[in-house]
């Protein structure tokens, strides 16, 4: 049988139909507070069963034929026989996100977001991004003929901007922070009437990215034990759990696995509100721009899940997350952005915590092309350029 699926508010319970103008519970969201995570996420509920195994695209809310015909998704799960070896285990393994259209997790959001605008006849979006959910969303709308609108922070590195640019959208560049954009793109959109693609603030953000831990686990055949997830504002984590607990509500597994929260210590809020069970802004400093949230919006959804499901959080510096970058890349030949390597680095930290035989899959969720200048301080390029061999010593 096919399911049905309706919005649910994460915090009061009430249920609500998914249209295009519904982003948060309007009774939750009237409790917001400057400088807080998001009040009133909703999340995608599905009802029904199966009598079958059910495919990918039965577990979304827009039917397949809307999304566009482009490669999103279906990403290699691989072991890294090398790393694995050094390391000394058996079942490590990498999700490698980086294979996706624009080259980050984040198109698994962008694709459902287009999907859902071809359902309802909308052809424009905006958001704001610290690059790579707008790049995505800038390379999925151009194969979908969508108009799409960003607000970077003009620290955002210029490799993403110029890939944005590149898909022919309209990218406004904020004199401020990822959250100041954020702000920004709100106001936009609620000025032109046009469709958010706000990370958390469309649940279709979190819904999207569910996907990668359904793959997970069909590629596995079984659940891991453990998932190591770069975290900023904590979608991508709550779109794991997302997955996993869709698969244990329709009886296709009986457990969650144990998920890792890794944030930066300069961008550590959900990290600090899992220890104090508060949040409070922070001044978000990081090599992993994709990762550098002062207010991680997702915040109190995000935290919801670690605790109900048992979850941890790690932080690691930003030379431990470019040593990390170094390794990926040397021993598994797999080349990493900042924040994407970041879940080897609290891997790495965390490894003598995790037996040997256990399973373990890294979360690897951009392409480290798109940030080349965080790489190039810890390299050595060549001191000079010679003409013969016998300059070679």
């Amino acid at each position: 049988m096919s399911l049905t699926f309706y919005y649910q508010c994460s915090e009061c319970g009430k249920e609500y139909d998914i249209t295009h103008d519904m982003m948060l519970c309007p009774e939750c969201s009237q409790f917001q507070k400057p400088d807080e995570p998001l009040r009133g996420i909703l999340e995608v509920i599905l009802d029904g069963h199966f009598h079958h195994q059910p495919k990918i695209s039965d577990l979304l809310p827009v039917e397949a034929e809307y999304f566009p015909q482009i490669p999103v998704g279906n990403t290699p799960l691989w072991k890294p026989a090398n790393l694995g070896r050094d390391l000394g285990f058996s079942n490590f393994y990498i999700k490698d996100d980086t294979h996706n259209l624009t080259g980050s997790l984040k198109d698994r959001a962008s694709y459902l977001v287009a999907a859902f605008a071809n359902r309802e006849n909308i052809r424009e979006i905006v958001l704001a991004s610290t690059g790579n959910a707008g790049s995505s969303m800038a390379g999925v709308g151009a194969a979908a003929g969508l108009d799409i609108i960003i607000f970077l922070p003009e620290t955002a590195p210029k490799a993403k901007m110029v890939q944005s640019i590149q898909y022919g959208v309209k990218v406004i560049t904020v004199a401020g922070s990822y959250d100041d954009a954020f702000d920004l793109s709100l106001e936009y959109s609620r000025k032109h009437n046009i469709l958010s693609r706000n990370t958390a603030y469309n649940p279709l953000t979190i819904e999207g990215k569910k996907t990668v831990s359904l793959e997970i686990y069909h590629q596995l055949e079984k659940v891991p034990d453990y998932v190591f997830v770069p975290t900023g504002d904590g979608v991508i984590l709550g779109g794991v759990y997302k997955g996993f607990r869709d698969l244990m509500q329709l009886g296709i597994i009986d457990r969650i696995p144990t998920i890792i929260a890794v944030q930066a210590e300069g961008s550590d809020a959900i990290a600090s509100a899992f220890e104090s069970g508060n949040f409070s802004p922070i001044d978000a400093h990081t090599v992993a721009d994709s990762i550098s949230v002062g207010i991680p919006r997702n915040g109190y959804y995000a935290l919801k899940q670690l605790k109900q499901y048992k979850g941890k959080c790690v932080t690691v510096s930003d030379d431990a997350i470019l040593a990390a970058q170094k390794e990926l890349s040397s021993k598994a030949g797999l080349f990493a952005e900042p924040a994407a390597a970041a879940s080897h680095a609290g891997f790495l930290k965390m490894k003598d915590e995790i037996d040997k035989y256990a399973t373990v899959v890294l979360l690897v969720t951009g392409n480290g092309l798109k940030d080349i200048d965080s790489a190039m301080t810890k390299i050595d390029f060549p001191l000079k350029s010679i003409t013969s061999l016998e300059e070679l010593g």
